[in-house]
């Protein structure tokens, strides 16, 4: 009786957030932070690799989890556009006046020479629809607690099988992830930092991506700046809308 008497007044003593958190409540956390109404970003991409560095800029647009428009400002790459619906990436090119659906081995290819794949963009699906998840329990990434969770693929329908995010206890952003193959091969490096505030979401100003299969490349992406629920006409996410 009293073991059982000092064991309610431990579980008492000890916050009910902590005793409850499970990987999916950390999913769901972190998703429900990232995932917006709209929005509309400035911004940069940095790719450096052994040939040097470029950066572009670009606008883009997003609509929850399924939509996005990236259209390209920097002078070389002026009116490029990529027009993401839920896992449907098309391309469209000014000069040659020509919409290109990715499909296929195409979507390994890479974004403007950078570390992010086209496959990378696809999205639409929660991760916990696409991944069985387990909390193995607490690390620091750059001084700041993170939950560690594992989550490996319920299907081959993903781009990679298993991924290892480090996520962020307080804001629920997650400030490093690990993308592995089914050998169990380290794909792809993501870290985050630079968070803010921007209308209640934790947002990560810098990111920068590194694909380990190239040897001396890293893709950095900045945010200059973002609005978050504002309003978008409908068509803006179309075909008819993407060759303008």
């Amino acid at each position: 009786m009293k073991k059982l008497v000092l064991a309610l007044l431990i579980a008492a003593a000890v916050p009910a957030s902590i005793m409850a958190i499970s990987a999916e409540d950390v999913i769901k956390k972190m998703e429900k932070n990232t995932v917006v109404k709209t929005a509309r970003t400035e911004g940069l991409l940095v790719v450096n690799d052994r040939f040097g560095t470029k950066t572009s800029s670009f606008l883009s647009y997003s609509r929850g989890d399924d939509s996005m428009l990236i259209e390209f400002t920097s002078v070389e790459e002026e009116g490029m556009k990529i027009l993401r619906t839920k896992d449907e990436i098309y391309l469209f090119f000014p000069d040659a006046e020509e919409l290109i659906r990715m499909q296929g081995s195409a979507l390994k290819e890479s974004v403007m020479g950078s570390d992010m794949s086209y496959e990378d963009m696809t999205g639409g699906k929660s991760l916990l629809r696409s991944y069985s998840v387990t909390l193995e329990g607490t690390e620091e990434i750059a001084g700041e607690p993170c939950y560690r969770v594992s989550m490996t693929a319920k299907s081959r329908n993903v781009p990679y099988y298993k991924q290892v995010m480090w996520i962020d206890k307080e804001l629920f952003i997650y400030r490093q992830v690990h993308k592995f193959s089914r050998s169990g091969k380290l794909l792809k490096e993501i870290t985050a930092d630079d968070i803010r505030k921007v209308s209640g979401k934790a947002v990560p100003f810098h990111m920068v991506l590194k694909d380990t299969l190239k040897k001396d490349s890293s893709t950095e992406f900045f945010i200059q700046s973002i609005e978050i629920d504002i309003h978008l006409e409908p068509g803006i996410f179309s075909l008819e809308e993407l060759t303008w």
